[in-house]
């Protein structure tokens, strides 16, 4: 098969819209700083959502401040909405050649907040819709496909704010928090500093500005040429008399006309690779092994493949699964794994296997078809009969027959009793000599 044409083109390197995290601890003046921006000469309109803050309307009466506050019901849809509009708004002021568009998410902390709600909400629902309910102040399991659908909800705002035609503002509280371990488990007597949000806000983030009561705002990390930061090299440092205004066009070096929305190319989850490989080798490594042909395959329970290579925080998470014997330890697995796949320490396929993995778990330590009395007491008559009579002994013929260790013969379950007793009936009759009749032959 031709190799497809290589497709490239030069590096523009014009600055682009910057993103601009500010996080910190209380009253450090983050959301002050969105205000103070709208009051420079050199940005356009600029629009405040504020997410539960409740500072925009006061801030309002700072010096110079022009701002408006976008108005909201509260829900994720219509918060995402008026983004969107924001956003063809900031587009129109681009290509009319005005001062950018400012835009001030205030903060990016109660909307992952709001989003986690959501999750809780739903998780409530299905406990509620299994007749299972669960106290106001208690916090439900959240299932891993719930954690996928916030984080993708996460996913897609951030997209409109990384491809935003002017300048982004967002706000995050930031403290010092117990450091956890590649398992999720607290380390006892370690601090981290955390950014308050959703894992990869920083990330996304252009420039991550830190602001304290203690020291000038100081600047933790940029993605510029320009900032004169060197990763690994130069250590933050607070940066006396810095705003917002200083740091978009005097630091960042951001020139409204020059400047473009970030080339972000939507990747898409429709694998379209497949027949690309039919009958190739690459040149190094394992052959080519994509299916070519046909629907994809669904899997059972305990059929889900493992990833290649599972993070240090997975093996964590099955490993204190494979632990696990009662149903507090399943809950605490079952919350590390929440936590660690809501930092996105964990890949998405990680996350699938681990809950694959868990429902397995919980299926052979709480049955959801447990073998009745009946099955229990005839095997336990057929073991002694076939000359397995001992615990251990018996124990490791039930883990013979159904293919995983069972340390105790109640955690069978009804198709596994069936198979256990259709052995031993085997059993029993390769180990009973045929009856004779009254000339020792024996009978027909």
């Amino acid at each position: 098969m031709t190799a497809p044409a290589l497709r490239t083109r030069k590096p523009t390197g014009r600055v682009p819209w910057p993103l601009i995290l500010v996080e910190g601890g209380e009253k450090a003046g983050k959301s002050w700083m969105i205000a103070e921006l709208s009051a420079s000469p050199r940005v356009g309109p600029t629009y405040w959502i504020d997410l539960g803050e409740g500072a925009g309307d006061e801030y309002g009466a700072i010096p110079g401040a022009r701002y408006e506050i976008v108005e909201h019901d509260g829900t994720f849809g219509d918060i995402l909405g008026q983004v969107e509009a924001a956003k063809a708004e900031a587009a129109r002021v681009a290509a009319a050649k005005l001062p950018p568009v400012v835009l001030g998410i205030d903060s990016g902390t109660l909307e992952w907040d709001l989003l986690k709600g959501i999750a809780d909400a739903k998780a409530r629902a299905r406990l509620a819709k299994r007749g299972k309910q669960i106290a106001p102040d208690a916090e439900p399991q959240i299932s891993m496909d719930l954690w996928n659908e916030i984080n993708a909800k996460h996913r897609r705002l951030m997209t409109h704010l990384m491809t935003f035609p002017g300048i982004v503002v967002i706000t995050a509280r930031g403290k010092e928090v117990a450091a956890l371990d590649n398992g999720g488990r607290p380390v006892e007597g370690s601090k981290e500093y955390k950014v308050e949000g959703q894992k990869n806000l920083a990330f996304d983030a252009t420039v991550w500005v830190r602001v304290s009561r203690d020291h000038p705002p100081m600047v933790v990390g940029a993605r510029s040429v320009h900032a004169g930061i060197r990763p690994g090299v130069d250590r933050p440092r607070p940066v006396p008399g810095l705003t917002l205004e200083k740091l978009v066009f005097d630091i960042l070096k951001c020139n409204p006309e020059t400047a473009h929305v970030r080339d972000l190319v939507p990747l898409s989850t429709e694998d379209d690779s497949i027949g690309r490989d039919v009958d190739e080798r690459p040149v190094s490594g394992p052959p080519a092994n994509r299916p070519v042909s046909g629907p994809p395959r669904q899997y059972a329970v305990g059929e889900f493949p493992a990833p290649e290579a599972l993070s240090a925080a997975g093996t964590g998470i099955l490993h204190d699964l494979a632990q696990a014997y009662d149903e507090t330890a399943l809950r605490r697995v079952w919350k590390a794994a929440g936590q660690v796949a809501s930092e996105q320490r964990i890949s998405l396929a990680e996350s699938d296997y681990i809950r694959d993995r868990w429902a397995v778990r919980k299926e052979q330590l709480f049955p959801s078809k447990p073998a009745v009395d009946a099955q229990h007491k005839r095997i336990h008559a057929m073991c002694k009969e076939a000359g397995i009579e001992d615990r251990d002994s018996r124990l490791r013929f039930l883990s013979e027959v159904t293919g995983r260790e069972i340390d105790t013969q109640n955690r069978l379950n009804v198709d596994e009793a069936s198979a256990v007793i259709d052995r031993l009936k085997a059993v029993i009759a390769q180990n009973t000599p045929p009856a004779t009749d009254q000339e020792g032959q024996a009978a027909a």
